[in-house]
This record gives C-alpha cells, sequence and structure tokens, in this order.
C-alpha cells in the first residue's frame, strides 16, 4: 500500500525561497525598465539638428514642386491639346452632316425621278462607313454622285482621326493629373514634417532660424506688410532692368509652391513673372529655365541674369547686382533680398 502512496512536495526552505523571490523582483524590475526605456520619447533635438533637418526637407519640397510646375506645366499643354480638338472635331461633324445632307438632297431626287442609285444606297445605310469602304465603288457612282461621296468619306476619315488622337490626348491629360497628385503629395508630407520640427523649438529658436534661413546678416529684411520696397537700382529701359524692377516689386510678397503671381510666388514663378514684364517668356521650371539663355560664369554676372543653386537645380533667383539676388526662398517665407553665398551655386544664364 505504501508503494501507491503520493510523493509528498519538497517546500523551499527559508534561504531559498528569498533567493528566488529576489531574483524575480529583479528579472520585473528589468523588464520594467527595457519597456520604460522604449517608451520614453525621443530626445529634443538641437535647434542646429533641426535647422539641419528642415532644410534639407524644404530642399526635398522644392525639388518636388518643380517637378510639380513641370507637370502642371504638361498638364495645361494637353488640356489645350485637347480643347482644340474637341473644337475641330465638333467643326468636322458640322461638315460631314453638311455634306450627308446635300449627298442625301441628291438621293430624294433620283428617287423621284426614279433612278434609284448608289447615293440613295449610301444614305439609307445603316453603316455609311462600311458601305463607302467596298471596293470600286466611286468608280460605278456617276459623277454626280461620286463627288458627293468622296466628301462624306473624306470627313468621315478626319472626323475618326480626330476623335483618336483626342483619345489619346484625354489618357496623356489624365497622366499628367495623377503625375501632378503625386507630387503634390510628396510636398505637402514634407512641409508638413517641417512644420512639425520647427514647432519643437522655442520662439527664440524659431527667430534664430528664420534669420538664418533669410540669407544671413548680409541679406536685406523682407519688406514689412504696408511698407514701400527698397527701390531698384536706375532703369537704363533694357528688358533686364525691367525684369529686375519687377522683382523689387514683388519683395514682401509670399512663397506659395506652385504660384507664379501676381499676389504670391514660388521661385522659378517669380522669375517667369519678371522677364515675362520685360517681354520674354521663359520655360516655368528652374530646369528647363537654366537651358532658355546663354550659360554665363559667375564673373561674368549682370543685373537680371538667373542664378540656380542646388545640385540639382531646384533652385533660381534673379541677380540684381553687387552679389545679391531677390528670390522667393521657401514656403513660410517671402520674396526678398539675399546674397550668392546663401546656397550651394549651379550655375547661372542669361535670357536676353
Amino acid at each position: 500500500m505504501a508503494s501507491h502512496r503520493k510523493p509528498r512536495q519538497r517546500t523551499l526552505s527559508g534561504g531559498t525561497a528569498r533567493t528566488t523571490a529576489a531574483t524575480l523582483a529583479l528579472a520585473g524590475a528589468a523588464t520594467a525598465t527595457a519597456f520604460e526605456g522604449t517608451s520614453q520619447a525621443d530626445p529634443r533635438p538641437t535647434p542646429a539638428q533641426v535647422k539641419s533637418e528642415v532644410d534639407r526637407l524644404y530642399e526635398e519640397a522644392e525639388a518636388a514642386t518643380e517637378r510639380y510646375n513641370g507637370a502642371k506645366e504638361q498638364a495645361d499643354e494637353a488640356e489645350r491639346a485637347l480643347t482644340g480638338l474637341r473644337e475641330e472635331t465638333a467643326r468636322k461633324t458640322d461638315q460631314l452632316n453638311t455634306a450627308r445632307s446635300a449627298l442625301g438632297t441628291l438621293a430624294a431626287s433620283q428617287y423621284r425621278s426614279g433612278s434609284l442609285g448608289t447615293a440613295v444606297q449610301l444614305a439609307l445605310a445603316s453603316d455609311p462607313q462600311e458601305y463607302l469602304s467596298q471596293a470600286s465603288f466611286i468608280t460605278r457612282a456617276g459623277d454626280r454622285n461620286a463627288a458627293g461621296i468622296s466628301t462624306v468619306r473624306r470627313r468621315l476619315d478626319e472626323v475618326g482621326k480626330l476623335r483618336e488622337q483626342a483619345t489619346g490626348h484625354l489618357a496623356d491629360l489624365r497622366s499628367r493629373q495623377d503625375e501632378l497628385a503625386g507630387h503634390k503629395a510628396v510636398i505637402e508630407k514634407k512641409l508638413a514634417a517641417a512644420k512639425n520640427l520647427l514647432a519643437r523649438l522655442t520662439a527664440e529658436e524659431r527667430a534664430a532660424y528664420e534669420a538664418q534661413s533669410s540669407g544671413g546678416p548680409a541679406a536685406a529684411p523682407a519688406a514689412p506688410k504696408g511698407s514701400t520696397p527698397a527701390p531698384p537700382p536706375a532703369a537704363d529701359g533694357s528688358r533686364a532692368a525691367r525684369a529686375v524692377a519687377f522683382a523689387y516689386g514683388a519683395i514682401g510678397k509670399p512663397y506659395v509652391w506652385g504660384a507664379t503671381g501676381p499676389g504670391s510666388f514660388d521661385c522659378s514663378g517669380l522669375t517667369q513673372a519678371a522677364w515675362r514684364s520685360a517681354g520674354v517668356s521663359l520655360p516655368r521650371t528652374t530646369y528647363t529655365q537654366i537651358n532658355a539663355g546663354r550659360r554665363v560664369s559667375r564673373d561674368q554676372l549682370a543685373p537680371g541674369d538667373l542664378v540656380f543653386f542646388y545640385s540639382g537645380v531646384t533652385h533660381v533667383g534673379l541677380y540684381i547686382g553687387n552679389g545679391q539676388m531677390i528670390h522667393a526662398p521657401r514656403p513660410g517665407s517671402t520674396v526678398r533680398l539675399a546674397p550668392l553665398d546663401s546656397m550651394p551655386w549651379a550655375g547661372a544664364s542669361r535670357p536676353a
């Protein structure tokens, strides 16, 4: 009977129990510390780190803005082409209907005279295009019928080709619109990230960042609202002088990505508008504007020249002399003067 008894469980001695409890307590404390460490917020970045990251985000947003501007220009061109094709299709359709009406009148005359011919067959056919494609049709018709049928056939071909072109342009327009939406999403995401970073700075740190971003101590501040900007140098009546005068007049107006004036600008929108006021048409983007004129070296710069920055040629300003330019820097800022040395140099061109 003793062999069937349940063995007695060993109990922990006092020392062993205390050791186990201590081990479990230490393990629990270590686990809690580990979770607390992972849940803690990241260390607050220094103002220098924030500036570096915000500058990078703004530069990337500006590059995306120029891609947006390029896609917008192409979308506008596709839309204009589509509108033109639709208008031309409507005109050709009217001409087709007129030709069909004339052919129908001829057919009615033949019917009244008892001479039903190919014109009647064409007018009454459910699918005139298929009927017209039959071989040697024109040679079997009389001269008058042949002329009318030939006109209808030509108009049908013209309308068909125009509709095919319109379909292609519509597909291109939709593709450009999708591209626009993608660039817009990238821009807004980067600008939101920059805004969140700047919000982590104190008011004094943000003011210091703004002062540095305006182009440093050598840069003239943006004109306060309601004040008159500093007058431009004496103009000589040239197109370059008129472009510079326009840029001076834009000082203090806000940067808005994708804007070309008159109330706000992005960087390439400002230079395009400035030269447009002088009667010179520039393309929309930085990377096309740099090729729109004659390239000039930095030591050959003259007022009115376009000056470009960053390795991707993603920023442009208008040179005004004495190592200074007028440009639209970035979102949240205004059109202002700044030294050329405030950004990495990429090149220059002279539109006129």
